[in-house]
C-alpha cells in the first residue's frame, strides 16, 4: 500500500491506564518495531474518550501503519478493537501488533483478523442465545422482565379514591410517590 508511489508511514499508539504508569515498555518496543511518532494516551481501557487516538486516527493516510504493542493497548474490547481495524482497512491503513506479531498488510495477519471478527460474532450471538435462554426460563417460572410498574393495583385503587374525592393530580402524586404522568396515564387506561 503506496501513499503517491510513497512508502507510508508506521505510527505507534501506546496506552496506559493511570499517571502512576509508565508508557515507555510500550514506547521502546513501537520505536524498535520502526514507528516514527507516538500518540499516548493515560486513560483507561474501557474509556470512549481518547484524545490522543483520535488524533493519530486523523492523521493517518492510505498507506500508513498503526502500531500498537499488544492489542488490548488500542480496543476496548474484541467488537471494538475489529471495528478501528476494518475502518483502517477501508482507508488503506495497516495494522500491526508487535506482541502478537499481527500485521494487516500481510495475507496472514489478514486471516488472523477475519478470525478475530468471527470469534467475535460468534461470541455476541452466543451471548443473545444465553440472554433470550434465561428470559424464556424465567417466564416459565412465572417472572416477567423488565422495571416493576409504578402503580401497585393497591397504589391505582388509592389513586382512583383519592381523585374521585376532588384531589388534585399533583396531590395524589406527591401521597403515592409517583409522577403526575404516571397517574395521567393510569386514568387514561382506566377510562378506555
Amino acid at each position: 500500500m503506496a501513499r503517491f508511489g510513497l512508502v507510508g508511514h508506521k505510527y505507534g499508539y501506546a496506552r496506559v491506564s493511570t499517571a502512576e504508569q509508565t508508557p515507555a515498555l510500550q514506547s521502546d518496543a513501537l520505536t524498535a518495531f520502526g514507528c516514527e511518532r507516538i500518540f499516548t494516551d493515560t486513560v483507561s481501557g474501557s474509556t470512549t474518550v481518547r484524545p490522543a487516538l483520535n488524533h493519530l486516527l486523523e492523521t493517518l493516510l492510505a498507506g500508513d501503519t498503526l502500531c500498537v504493542w499488544r492489542l488490548d493497548r488500542l480496543g476496548r474490547n474484541l467488537p471494538h478493537l475489529i471495528e478501528l481495524v476494518t475502518d483502517l482497512k477501508a482507508r488503506g491503513v495497516a495494522f500491526a501488533s508487535v506482541t502478537e506479531q499481527i500485521d494487516t498488510s500481510t495475507a496472514n495477519g489478514e486471516l488472523i483478523f477475519h478470525i478475530f471478527g468471527a470469534l467475535a460474532s460468534f461470541e455476541r450471538q452466543l451471548l443473545r442465545e444465553r440472554t433470550n435462554a434465561g428470559l424464556a426460563a424465567a417466564r416459565e417460572r412465572g417472572k416477567v422482565g423488565g422495571r416493576p410498574p409504578a402503580l401497585s393495583t393497591t397504589k391505582k385503587r388509592e389513586a382512583t379514591r383519592m381523585r374521585n374525592q376532588g384531589s388534585a393530580i399533583g396531590d395524589i402524586a406527591d401521597v403515592l410517590g409517583v409522577s403526575k404522568r404516571t397517574l395521567y396515564r393510569h386514568f387514561e387506561q382506566t377510562r378506555r
